[in-house]
């Protein structure tokens, strides 16, 4: 079973920049995507990054830019480099991985694009002031 723990959220004035990590353990390489989502107060989680076992990646509109999403696979880590945030990116940050293994975490099943993510960790919290 994979697990996933995310580090390095914190407080932030706008303009700055954050580095998100997710430390992936149990992994096999057997994934179809590692993504960043994220979830502001009273929002719905959304997909911000995503890259696949293709090494294909994207990114939400909002983030397009400013936000880079990469991996070492050699120690199993996601990142999400954020620069020049504003108060828009406040949300608590999830990573997030589609492996077909049939498991279901308690957090649920999110369709984003072609993949569908059902591994989750617990999440990490950005707050950009102005």
């Amino acid at each position: 079973e994979v697990h996933l723990v995310e580090s390095g959220g914190g407080s932030v004035q706008a303009g700055g920049s954050l580095r998100l990590s997710c430390a992936v353990s149990g992994y096999t390489y057997n994934f179809y995507s590692l993504g960043w989502f994220r979830q502001a107060p009273g929002k719905e989680r959304e997909g911000v990054a995503y890259i696949d076992s293709d090494s294909e990646i994207d990114y939400a509109d909002s983030v397009k830019g400013r936000f880079t999403i990469s991996r070492d696979n050699a120690k199993n880590i996601l990142f999400l480099d954020m620069n020049t945030l504003n108060p828009e990116d406040t949300a608590m940050y999830y990573c997030a991985a589609d492996i077909p293994d049939d498991y279901t975490s308690d957090y649920g099943v999110i369709q984003w694009g072609e993949y569908e993510y059902n591994y989750w960790g617990q999440g990490t919290e950005v707050t950009v002031s102005s």
